[in-house]
């Protein structure tokens, strides 16, 4: 595998290879965060590696071990500082001390504390040259997720809500609102998280899928969380039906014996939790659990109660609008318009705004 470089600016280039190599996995490396690495020798690309479905081997094992070169004098790109700490797997820093890599080019400190800022040492120690913060106000941006779910108890969370041109949220004669384009986005997005939550409400009303239709992606469908106080789901639903491919998790606090049985025969994670003062979950607990059952990326699509829930309370990282070019009228029902401007006032400035074949696809960063 070599490829020769044109006159740019390597670093920068090699970099953003290793990028777009951590991109492809984001959401399917468990707890882990999804790293990219490339190996370069002599303005020629050696190897590239990323982190492995559910986060193991690391990106730089995976690079060092996919390459048929001596890696003696090589330079070393990864999007995130190397780890450094023994867990289940040897940490990355010894084994790229181990092949004698010469330089070392990380964009981003680890913020786990059992590495972080520590590999700098290692490798000076081991005359290893090495420079931080290449490409780091982008890739920063990509590590946005990891350092919400180091820092805090929580995943993060991100919010898809689909809207008609006049705020409406359902259309009483069709089943969409969004276009194809809209929703094969939607597919992308579910690919990008390990979890996915909605409330048997969705379900019972749309008996929906949820899963990532895409070729290609149909493995990467996200582990399914609902909310369902009373029990309440059918069991001819398209979910629990295809429970043999996914996981599902049902959070409840009611339930006849008959139907705990019939569900755990079809092997549902159940998870009995508490209500609050109004009858509800305390949607931060359930958030919180989420986050110990080692979800660190968590997509929300349910109906609107639920999602002006999770905005009231402010437990949204990312809120993601599909919004249609077209207005539906005495059709529509459930209008979101006057919540929507209310939560936005308090939201960051609009962080994409991409046109979908007239649809139009809207990222809010909250916090």
């Amino acid at each position: 595998m070599s490829t020769k470089l044109s006159k740019i600016n390597k670093d920068s280039f090699y970099m953003n290879l290793a990028l777009m190599h951590a991109q492809k996995n984001l959401g399917n490396t468990g707890e882990n965060p999804s790293v990219g690495c490339v190996i370069a020798n002599n303005k020629h690309l050696v190897s590239v590696g990323s982190t492995s479905f559910n986060g193991r081997p690391h990106a730089e094992f995976n690079a060092i071990n996919f390459s048929k070169e001596n890696l003696k004098n090589t330079s070393l790109y990864v999007t995130l500082e190397p780890c450094s700490h023994y867990g289940l797997t040897r940490p990355c820093t010894k084994f790229i001390i181990k092949k004698k890599i010469k330089k070392v080019f990380f964009s981003c400190l680890d913020p786990d504390k059992r590495s972080f800022n520590k590999s700098s040492n290692l490798f000076k120690k081991n005359s290893i040259i090495i420079k931080k913060n290449i490409l780091s106000k982008q890739i920063k941006k990509f590590y946005k997720d990891y350092y919400i779910f180091k820092k805090n108890d929580l995943p993060f969370v991100t919010l898809k809500i689909a809207l008609s041109k006049d705020f409406y949220t359902k259309n009483k004669k069709k089943k969409w609102i969004t276009n194809n384009y809209s929703r094969s986005r939607v597919h992308i997005l579910r690919s990008n998280h390990n979890c996915l939550l909605t409330s048997s409400e969705t379900i019972i009303k749309d008996d929906p899928d949820l899963s990532c239709r895409i070729k290609g992606l149909e493995e990467r469908s996200p582990s399914i969380v609902i909310l369902d106080k009373n029990l309440k789901i059918p069991v001819s639903s398209q979910l629990l039906n295809s429970i043999k491919k996914r996981n599902v998790t049902i959070f409840f606090n009611n339930a006849n014996k008959n139907k705990l049985k019939i569900l755990k025969k079809l092997k549902v994670r159940l998870i009995k939790f508490p209500l609050n003062d109004n009858g509800n979950f305390n949607l931060k607990s359930v958030l919180q659990k989420i986050r110990l059952l080692g979800f660190s990326r968590l997509f929300i699509e349910s109906g609107i109660n639920l999602s002006s829930n999770f905005l009231h309370h402010k437990l949204i990282n990312n809120l993601v609008v599909f919004m249609s070019n077209r207005n539906i009228g005495n059709k529509g029902s459930k209008n979101f318009k006057k919540k929507i401007n209310i939560y936005l006032k308090n939201i960051k400035p609009l962080q994409e705004n991409v046109n979908l074949f007239g649809d139009k696809f809207l990222t809010y960063g909250i916090k």
